[in-house]
């Protein structure tokens, strides 16, 4: 009993740790990746200014993605969720508005953005599965189906913290770019993109079936193991 107390204890400790990791990073990128959006961005690296619109669609999807990044974090927290019921339904509502909007802007940007081809298959495979798991998401808390619902949160705000981890990926490309000579900012871009959509879709799935379908399972075998 005491050994199971223990290791029920430090699964608490370990997910408090990571979620305020993953909190922290969300809040710091969100605070200052989004702003010099606001101000012109002359602080923005290798920002097209050519293209028509390009400029304006990166604003729209800025500021909705930051709040999506900001706001996503609480909606796992089960405290929250059971003290604040209306402020929970009310900042999912955000939410899932803010992907919606982030996305729909992200559709222009990606289909004029110069930085290749593969880039652009990168962000519009991110796109659709954004928007497809918010409408997953979206229709079984309508139908009242909360465990499928928060599944599909799950992989909605995992492919929104790839805006967190496509930039964690950068920095120690970045530190190549001074000793690799071939290596330039458009190709540091596009792998990064595509770690962060596969590498978050990966952790996304194992959190799953660890949280969702593995303990369910143990859980069903103590009584016979005991027995």
């Amino acid at each position: 009993m005491s050994t199971a107390v223990t290791s029920r204890n430090t699964g608490k400790r370990w997910w408090w740790f990571l979620w305020g990791l993953l909190a922290v990073l969300a809040l710091v990128t969100a605070g200052v990746f989004v702003p010099p959006y606001l101000v012109g961005g002359t602080t923005v690296p290798n920002l097209d200014r050519v293209t028509p619109g390009y400029y304006t669609s990166l604003v729209i999807h800025a500021v909705p993605a930051g709040i999506a990044l900001i706001t996503g974090p609480w909606q796992f927290v089960p405290r929250f969720r059971a003290r604040y019921p209306g402020l929970h339904r009310v900042t999912g509502r955000v939410y899932l508005v803010s992907v919606v909007v982030a996305s729909l802007a992200a559709i222009y940007s990606s289909a004029v953005t110069k930085s290749g081809f593969a880039l652009q298959v990168a962000f519009f495979v991110l796109i659709a599965a954004w928007l497809y798991t918010a409408a997953k998401a979206y229709a079984t808390i309508r139908r009242r189906e909360v465990r499928q619902h928060r599944i599909w949160m799950i992989r909605n705000y995992a492919l929104t913290f790839a805006a967190v981890t496509l930039r964690l990926y950068q920095l120690p490309l970045l530190a190549l770019m001074d000793s690799v000579p071939w290596l330039e900012y458009r190709e540091v871009y596009t792998v990064s993109a595509w770690l962060s959509l596969l590498g978050n879709v990966l952790v996304s799935e194992y959190f799953i079936i660890q949280r969702f379908l593995a303990a369910p399972a143990r859980r069903e075998e103590v009584p016979a193991a005991t027995g």
